[in-house]
């Protein structure tokens, strides 16, 4: 059975509480070309399953680059080559959901990791945080707070939903 990439977006978030100045790796995965920039997995998976898709997105209107839109899905999709890291997105969303560490320009080559590359992958799980990633043959599991982001990655996380329970 394969194994699938497993990221505990709640887990790593409490871990960037306890340690505000750790560098966190970024993992890349693209199984196709990007034409946007490069984006890390974890501001894929926050947008897809963090983000609250406000109606009128203040995100977006504040955004001097117009480098924020809306997908057809109501998805935030930053242009990370229009992006100019104002981080007034960052201010302006009400939920917290932008992070100002998107916005770092990493120089250092070795905080990237090509989850495309089983040592690469290897290197990404025993840089993250303890429990945060790791390598799963199981699939998605709603019960479980467990959805896929592609083929090869799995996010943990609490989607935001308006219906009642």
């Amino acid at each position: 059975m394969e194994q699938r990439i497993l990221i505990d977006m709640i887990k790593l978030r409490s871990a960037m509480v306890e340690n505000p100045d750790m560098s966190l790796p970024e993992a890349l995965f693209y199984p196709e070309a990007n034409s946007n920039g490069l984006k890390s997995i974890r501001e894929l998976a926050t947008f897809r399953f963090t983000c609250r898709r406000c109606e009128d997105a203040p995100c977006i209107s504040v955004c001097p680059a117009e480098a924020l839109e809306k997908d057809n899905e109501g998805l935030i999709n930053r242009h990370t080559n229009l992006c100019v890291s104002c981080k007034s997105c960052v201010t302006i969303c009400p939920f917290g959901t932008m992070m100002t560490d998107f916005f770092k320009h990493h120089r250092n080559r070795d905080l990237f990791y090509d989850l495309k590359d089983d040592n690469e992958l290897k290197k990404f799980i025993s840089n993250c945080p303890e429990g945060t990633v790791s390598l799963t043959e199981n699939d998605e599991s709603p019960q479980d707070n467990v959805y896929r982001l592609n083929d090869k990655v799995l996010i943990k996380e609490y989607l935001y939903t308006t219906e009642k329970q």
